[in-house]
């Protein structure tokens, strides 16, 4: 099943996506495979949380699973950091993230 969320590019477009949920797919995959960020510029580190360059600000209200510690400690140290900050490559898709809406983060 494929749900529907929204990205918001770093040139401040808005997309409306199709994700599918039976794919184990992150966020950041998404946006790799929509080529909503130019390529070496988004998940450059493959989905580790070793590197922000999928960070993004969560815009809807959905429920999403707890940082672990390692994309707390990345996020403690990268740059334009909001409190709805999150990976891209920490969310994997799921049916409850119907309408989610992200914006990309500037690049560092």
């Amino acid at each position: 099943m494929d749900i529907k969320i929204k990205i918001t590019d770093r040139n401040g477009v808005t997309h409306e996506v199709d994700a599918p949920t039976d794919m184990n797919m992150n966020l950041m995959e998404i946006v790799r495979s929509y080529e909503l960020a130019p390529e070496g510029t988004i998940g450059i580190c493959g989905g580790m949380a070793m590197c922000a360059s999928c960070q993004c600000y969560v815009q809807s209200d959905h429920d999403l699973p707890e940082k672990s510690d390692d994309e707390e400690a990345m996020l403690a140290e990268a740059f334009n950091v909001e409190d709805n900050s999150r990976l891209g490559c920490q969310i994997h898709m799921t049916e409850e993230l119907n309408g989610l809406e992200v914006e990309l983060a500037p690049e560092e």
